[in-house]
C-alpha cells in the first residue's frame, strides 16, 4: 500500500502530525512517503503512484491551503483515495468531501489511518470511520524518515547568545478546559490524552540526534496534566542539561501551579507561552478564560521576579472592542514592562468563528456573523464601530510592514501605539532578553 502524507503548513515546525501516523503506517507495511509543503515541493510522481493521499489540517491555514493544493492532487491521481485528518477536517468535513475528501478524520487519528490503509488494502471501501476518534491510542515512537532536517524550520532567538535549531513534540494532547473561542473545543470538548512519557522522550532524543537545541511542546495545555509534565522536563533535563525548551500554560494553571515554576526554569525552559486573549473581565467571562486581567498582571509580576520569558498572547480585535480598550491593552503591557515580550503580530489579531465554535452560543455573536464562508473555513463578521475596524487594519499593515523590515519589537509597538491615538508610549526594555521562535505566521 502506497500512501503519501502530506502537511501543508505547522508553524514552521517540523510536522509532527506526519511523523506519528509515519511511524503507524511504517510498522504495519505501508510504503510512506511524507512530504512538507511549507518547505518542498509537492512529490508529484509519489502522488501519482499512490493508493491513499492524505493532507494534515491541524489549523485555520493548513486547511485552507490543503484545500489550493488539492486539485493538484487530483490530476495527478485521480483515483487515489482522498483523506483529510486532523484539528480542522471534521470542523469543515462537508467543505473538504466536496473537495473530494473520502475520509475525514479528527481526535486521534492515528489508528483511524492504520485502520483506513487496512480496509483499503482489503478492498473495503464502504466502511464509514467516525470523523471523531477520542479513542486513548497506544502511542509509537514519531518516525521522521524523509522530512526535511531541522535546521530548515523555525530556529529559537535568543538575542545576543545566538539561535537554536528547535524540535517540536507533544506530551498530551486536547484539554481539559472549554474556552469558548478555543478551536480544540469542538473537537475533544474537555477530554485530553497524555502521550507516554517515554514515547515523548524518545522522540526527543531522536530529534536531538538530529540537530535539535531546543524542543517546542506543542500541548494545548502544558499542565492539563502538571505530574506527568513535570516528569517529562525532570528526566529531560537529566540526560540533555543544555537543551532548552518552551511550553504553552494557561493563566489559571500558571498561578495554580506556581510551586513548578522554579523548576521550568531550572530544568531548561527559556519561554512559557500563555493565552491571555484580553484585558477585559467582561471578555474574558464571554470567552470562559478562567483568569482576570489581575491575574493575568500577578502572573507577569512572578515571571519578572523567576527571571523567566513570559510570551502572552491575545486576540484584540473582537466584537467587544473598544478604542479605550485597546488603549488601556497597550498602556497595561508598557505598565508590565511587556512590550518587547509580546509578538507584535498578538496586536492585531481578529478573532476567527469557526465552524462548531462555542461562540455561536452568544446571542450577541449570532447577531452579527453572517453565513459560514467555506473557503474562508469561517463565519465573517464586522465590527459595530467602524473606527476600529480601521485600527484593526491599520495596527495588522504596521506588523507586515515591521515583520518585512525587521523592525524591532519595541518600534513595531510604537507605531500601534501611534496609530491608536496614544503619541508617543514608553516600551521599556525587557529586563532579560526575550527569547521567540523566528516564525512569522501565527493560526
Amino acid at each position: 500500500m502506497k500512501v503519501v502524507l502530506l502537511s501543508t503548513y505547522e508553524l514552521g515546525r517540523q510536522p509532527f502530525g506526519l511523523a506519528s501516523p509515519a511511524a503507524w503506517l511504517r510498522q504495519d507495511g505501508a510504503d510512506v512517503v511524507c512530504a512538507d509543503l511549507s518547505r518542498d515541493r509537492l512529490p508529484e510522481e509519489a502522488v501519482r503512484a499512490a493508493d491513499l493521499v492524505a493532507f494534515y489540517v491541524p489549523m485555520h491555514t493548513a486547511t485552507r491551503m490543503a484545500a489550493k493544493a488539492t486539485e493538484r492532487v487530483k490530476q495527478l491521481n485521480p483515483t487515489a483515495h482522498l483523506c483529510f485528518y486532523g484539528l480542522y477536517a471534521p470542523m469543515n468535513e462537508d467543505y473538504l468531501r466536496r473537495l473530494g475528501g473520502r475520509t475525514i478524520l479528527g481526535g486521534e487519528f492515528e489508528a483511524g489511518l492504520l485502520t483506513l490503509v487496512r480496509n483499503l488494502q482489503s478492498a473495503i471501501s464502504n466502511l464509514q470511520l467516525p470523523a471523531v476518534s477520542l479513542d486513548r491510542l497506544a502511542f509509537r515512537v514519531p518516525d521522521r524518515t524523509g522530512l526535511p532536517d531541522l535546521a530548515r524550520y523555525a530556529h529559537l532567538h535568543l538575542g545576543t547568545r545566538g539561535h537554536r535549531v528547535s524540535g517540536y513534540t507533544e506530551a498530551s494532547r486536547g484539554c481539559k478546559h472549554l474556552c469558548r473561542h478555543c478551536p480544540v473545543v469542538p473537537v475533544y470538548n474537555g477530554a485530553f490524552r497524555i502521550v507516554p512519557r517515554e514515547v515523548v522522550l524518545e522522540d526527543i532524543r531522536r530529534q536531538v540526534a538530529a540537530g535539535a537545541e531546543h524542543i517546542t511542546f506543542g500541548d494545548p495545555d502544558f499542565f492539563n496534566g502538571p505530574t506527568h509534565a513535570m516528569a517529562i522536563v525532570e528526566a529531560l533535563h537529566r540526560e540533555f542539561p543544555a537543551l532548552s525548551y518552551d511550553v504553552t500554560i494557561k493563566v489559571e494553571h500558571l498561578l495554580q501551579h506556581r510551586r513548578h515554576l522554579p523548576t521550568l526554569r531550572d530544568s531548561g525552559c527559556v519561554l512559557v507561552t500563555t493565552a491571555v486573549e484580553s484585558l477585559d473581565d467582561h471578555v474574558l467571562k464571554l470567552l470562559e478564560k478562567g483568569h482576570t486581567p489581575s491575574e493575568f498582571e500577578e502572573v507577569a509580576r512572578i515571571f519578572q521576579d523567576l527571571g523567566l520569558a513570559l510570551n502572552p498572547t491575545f486576540v484584540p480585535f473582537h466584537p467587544w472592542t473598544t478604542l479605550a480598550g485597546y488603549q488601556d491593552l497597550l498602556r497595561t503591557l508598557s505598565d508590565l514592562g511587556l512590550g518587547e515580550s509580546v509578538s507584535p503580530v498578538q496586536l492585531g489579531i481578529r478573532l476567527l468563528i469557526p465552524a462548531g465554535s462555542r461562540l455561536l452560543e452568544l446571542d450577541e455573536v449570532r447577531a452579527i456573523v453572517g453565513p459560514f464562508d467555506e473557503a474562508a473555513l469561517s463565519y465573517p463578521w464586522r465590527h459595530p464601530d467602524s473606527a476600529v475596524e480601521q485600527l484593526c487594519t491599520d495596527v495588522q499593515g504596521t506588523v507586515a510592514r515591521g515583520a518585512a523590515k525587521e523592525w524591532p519589537r519595541a518600534e513595531v509597538m510604537a507605531k500601534i501605539a501611534e496609530a491608536a491615538g496614544l503619541g508617543s508610549l514608553p516600551v521599556l526594555p525587557a529586563r532579560i532578553e526575550v527569547p521567540y521562535l523566528n516564525e512569522p505566521w501565527y493560526c
